[in-house]
Formats: structure tokens, sequence, C-alpha cells
């Protein structure tokens, strides 16, 4: 058995007064005591009086096939096989140095993640949930990875394959994008009785879906298809963000879980397609961010689910292992430390289906854990301070 006895604790909810010792027996957390509680006979204890204890982190939208410098997506055919296995293989290294000890990859190139995990693999790597490539329509948005499919019958087929290949969820692009030049951000790119055939074939299949909307449009049409998560939910329209009180209660009261993705390492460089977003709104991207920001808080505040993801490694200001930069994000917009640290930790987990076992710290659940050195609850910069990261219970090489 093996202890942590840390200063300040989260346990995925809320600040453990005093403390915690939290204890781990193999894979598993075998309990979590005050901070004060005396260990067992012959426990080894890492002792961490200035540091916080919490749950691994979850991020619940990365691309591990993308390597994190711009135009990455247009490049994603390029490495070979062997080439994109060692491109996942880095991405989730960084992330796990960074306390990330799940993600959820939400589009990568010809089912190349499925690939990867079902391969044997050390302990040394975050848990990976995936969905395959993202269906898109023909020469649709993130088309480069291998989702087009047109019409009903090949939407549904596509469905079917990602169940067949172990897909967890399935990724659905209804919105054009940023990053894919000729896409229109603000139009839908499927009609809504398609979108709904989506919705139908993966839940049938027992599948969710997790639909990619920044129009206003393609959000609304994700709403009334029923999807169980929209992906960015930027409410975009060409006057700017009209993200009204109306679609807010409907999200909230649908339980949609929305991953807005905000949060960026520098200020970005615009795309072809954000540059002509911004120009027709008069505003600057810095603009953009900050009222972004401050809608996502809003969103929270309406009682949406709002779950943390980078959009890791899609540009340079998207790279790999960003996460706690999300997080203090939507501080930044308004959510309280505990709560924005909820939406990375038990929430991000119960919406990846893994709340049985992750995301919390209790007895009994995955020993995935984070050491900061700092308390996040007072000070969230402090989640960028990682002193070590435990996954299954063993601990990362290299962090100190």
């Amino acid at each position: 058995m093996f202890g942590i006895r840390a200063g300040a604790a989260f346990d995925g909810d809320r600040a453990i007064p005093g403390g915690a010792l939290v204890l781990l027996d193999g894979v598993r957390i075998a309990g979590v005591k005050p901070g004060t509680a005396p260990a067992p006979d012959g426990c080894e204890v890492l002792e961490v009086p200035g540091g916080t204890v919490l749950p691994g982190l979850v991020d619940a939208h990365v691309h591990l096939c993308a390597d994190g410098t711009d135009g990455t997506l247009d490049r994603i055919h390029e490495p070979s096989e062997d080439g994109m296995q060692a491109v996942i293989s880095q991405s989730l290294r960084t992330h796990l140095a960074a306390g990330v000890t799940t993600v959820r990859d939400l589009g990568d190139r010809r089912f190349a993640v499925l690939e990867w995990r079902a391969a044997t693999h050390d302990a040394g790597y975050p848990a990976v949930l995936a969905s395959g490539p993202p269906i898109t329509s023909a020469g649709g948005h993130c088309a480069s990875m291998g989702g087009e499919a047109a019409g009903e019958e090949q939407l549904r087929a596509a469905v079917r394959e990602r169940a067949a290949r172990g897909a967890d969820i399935v990724k659905v692009m209804t919105s054009g994008g940023f990053a894919t030049a000729g896409t229109q951000v603000m139009l839908c790119q499927f009609a809504q009785d398609e979108l709904e055939a989506v919705v139908d074939e993966a839940h049938a299949a027992g599948l969710p879906v997790t639909a990619h909307a920044h129009g206003l449009p393609a959000v609304q049409m994700a709403m009334a298809a029923g999807v169980d998560g929209i992906e960015h939910c930027s409410f975009l329209t060409d006057k700017g963000i009209v993200q009204s009180a109306e679609d807010l209660a409907r999200l909230a009261a649908a339980g949609i879980a929305v991953c807005p993705t905000v949060g960026f390492a520098g200020v970005p460089s615009p795309t072809s397609n954000a540059r002509a977003v911004l120009e027709r709104q008069g505003v600057t991207i810095e603009q953009v961010i900050e009222m972004r920001q401050r809608r996502v808080g809003e969103m929270h505040a309406a009682g949406v689910r709002v779950v943390s993801g980078t959009d890791g490694g899609v540009a340079r200001t998207k790279p790999h292992g960003m996460l706690p930069l999300s997080v203090a994000a939507l501080v930044a917009g308004g959510v309280s430390t505990a709560a924005a640290l909820a939406t990375a930790t038990s929430l991000a987990a119960q919406v990846c289906g893994l709340g049985d076992r992750k995301g919390r710290l209790r007895a009994g659940y995955d020993a995935d854990l984070l050491i900061v050195d700092g308390d996040p609850v007072a000070g969230i910069a402090a989640l960028s301070r990682p002193l070590a990261v435990f996954a299954s219970g063993r601990r990362l090489a290299g962090v100190a």
C-alpha cells in the first residue's frame, strides 16, 4: 500500500478541509482519510504539505493524431501508419505530464486511435476513449480524416462501422469548422432528418452522439435531433454570439453536455475562415476570446452541463496538455474554481461514461491522481504546476 498526504485536497466536487491522506492499493484507491490521520503500518507515504491532491484530469476533447502545429489537420494524411502511431503516443505522454489521466479523442485519421488502443502498451499512458473519424459531409469539416458520408443510408452505415470497430462515441460535424478552408461555420452540413438518423442509429447501438456545432442553426439542429453532447456550442451568427436564455434552458433541461473548448496557449493566428468571421463582425480575436469566456460562464450559470476539453493538438495555441488553461478560461468567464475543477474531473468523467470509477477521490475508484504545487481552489494557476501524476497507481517518471 502507498499513501499520499497533501496539505489540501479536492475530491472531484469540493475541497476537503484540512487536506487528505489518499491510500493506494495497486490500481485502485483504497481509502481517503483526513489529512492528519495516521498511515497504516508499513505504508510508504509521499508527504506534500504545500500541495494539493486531486483526481487525475479528464480532457473531453482532443485530437491525438494532430501534432499541435498550425495546419496540422491539413497534413493529417501525410504520416505513415507507424508515424501516426508515434504521434498518438507522444500526444498522450504530453497529456499525462500535465496531469491528464483520461482523454476523449473526438476525431482521428481512419480509426488510427482505435488501432493504437487495440495494440499492446505499457501503463504509462492516459486512458483513451475514441470516436474514430468524425462523420462529416462530402468535402466537409475534417473530411481529410476519412469520415465523409452523404444521405441517410451512408450515415447509418458510418455509425454501424464505428460501433463495429469499438468506438465509445459518435462524433458528427453538424456545422463547418474554422480549421477547414471552404467550409461554412455558420451553416449546417446535414439536413435535420440526416442528423436524426445518426442519433437514432447510434442510440440503437448503445453509443452517445456529440455534435460539432459553431453556428446558431447547427446548435439548434443538434438540440432538436436529441444529441447527447455539443462540442464548441458557439451560438455564432454574422452579428456575433447570440446565446438566448431560451436556448440555454433547452440545453439544461435536456441534460446535453457542452464541451466549449475555451482557452488558448497564446493568441491564435486566425485561419482564413476565422478571419472572414472577424471581418464581418468587426471584432478582434482577443475580443472574441474574452466574449466567448463570458458566454460560457453564463451557460454554466444557467445550469448547462459544461465539461472541460481543449481541442488539443489542432494548432500551436491548442497544444496537447493544455487542459489547465481551459479550466482557467472557465474561471476567467465567471465559473468558481471548485466548479471549474469539477468540469475536468467528476463531471467530465461522468459525461465520458466513466463516472463510476474515475474523476473522484473515492475508495474503489481508479488510482488516477494529480498532485500540484499550491491550492487550485484558492488560485486556479496552481493547476498548471504538477508535482506528481499517478495513472492506475503508477507514478509517472520524470515528474518531480
